[in-house]
């Protein structure tokens, strides 16, 4: 499978007001249409893509291996591992990734960038904060049931030494197949059976609602399916949290709605040292970071997903707060600039000591 997990379209709740697929209908049929296809590849239907993730092989002596995808940082007195899932790819980018730009504009976009225009590999990054309570993990990546290209998660954070059964807490920015999926197997085993699962409030009443599942388009209807199976076996211990709320000790829920109802960004704070764990605010930098009004087929609100966006951007810009991005080129940490009409993503400098 050589296709990038879509996220799907549907209405948008935020600010006290629902905003249900009769009120968007343009919006979201469009999106619908668009994306229809994808789901059934994707492996957001009504069962996820069942072949096997090739293990990552770390021997060093395999010229063809790719050393362990794993990355440390403090995070004032604390550790912070961003732990690579691997990528799925995007094929033809420039036609339909971005609903509001030409082909020529995208291309050229990627060209300057050094990317390639025929796929495009998007990047799964997960953060794992350590801490004395154990192990919290924010979104769980693919869980092997992606795509051969994804699935790296699992051997990578043995390779780091992050035992899963030290996740603790797992923190959810939404509900998207390529977060999700690696909460359970494919059997529907939880991957972390000790973990308490948070959940954005906004996020969980969209998708556990039975009328939006009811007025999705057609091909949309498999991904609530989807969230409710992968979701099941945390029910015990799921907590939602609504609004700027603390999750924990030195991470607060910032909320980022757009690309889904309920997306929500972290920050993480030790002392006077931040990171905003962003989810999906952006996907690749190159796109919409550096055109923050070009808006990308899996957001689901795009014009909110754009204000979403700028704002976040300047905040994070003007405080100069370091920046995890899911779909970031890996370590998929930095900073960002205010430039021009734009961003620009300033990646952490590599060092041998964290």
């Amino acid at each position: 499978m050589t296709t990038l997990s879509p996220d799907a379209t549907a209405g948008v709740a935020v600010g006290g007001e629902s905003m249900n697929f009769d009120r968007r209908t343009l919006v979201l049929a469009a999106g619908a249409v668009a994306m229809a296809p994808a789901v059934l590849r994707y492996g957001l239907g009504s069962a996820l893509a069942q072949a096997p993730a090739a293990a990552p092989t770390t021997g060093l002596g395999d010229p063809a291996a790719q050393a362990p995808g794993f990355y440390r940082l403090k995070l004032g007195s604390r550790h912070v591992t961003l732990v690579n899932d691997g990528f799925g790819r995007r094929p033809k980018p420039t036609e339909g990734f971005v609903r509001n730009a030409e082909a020529g504009a995208v291309q050229a976009a990627l060209e300057e960038a050094f990317l390639p225009t025929d796929a495009l590999e998007i990047p799964y990054t997960v953060v794992v904060l350590d801490g004395p309570d154990g192990l919290t993990l924010f979104d769980t990546g693919t869980g092997g049931q992606l795509g051969a290209t994804a699935g790296r998660m699992a051997a990578n954070m043995r390779a780091a030494g992050l035992d899963a059964a030290r996740v603790t807490r797992i923190v959810m920015t939404h509900f998207h197949g390529d977060h999700i999926a690696g909460l359970t197997d494919a059997g529907g085993k939880p991957t972390y059976p000790n973990a308490e699962l948070v959940v954005p409030k906004e996020e969980w009443d969209f998708w556990m609602d039975d009328g939006q599942a009811s007025r999705a388009p057609e091909p949309m209807r498999p991904a609530f399916a989807l969230v409710r199976r992968k979701m099941e076996p945390y029910k015990a211990k799921l907590r939602q949290v609504e609004g700027a709320a603390a999750v924990a000790d030195g991470i607060q829920a910032v909320p980022t709605p757009g690309h889904t109802p309920g997306h929500t960004s972290y920050l993480l704070a030790d002392g006077n040292d931040q990171l905003m764990v962003l989810g999906d605010v952006t996907n690749r930098p190159e796109l919409n970071l550096r055109n923050p009004g070009w808006h990308l087929v899996f957001d689901m609100d795009p014009a909110l997903a754009e204000s979403t966006r700028r704002s976040t951007f300047d905040r994070v810009a003007a405080d100069r707060i370091r920046c995890a991005g899911y779909h970031w080129p890996f370590p998929a940490v930095g900073h960002v600039a205010k430039e021009a009409n734009g961003y620009r993503f300033v990646p952490v400098t590599w060092s041998s000591a964290v």
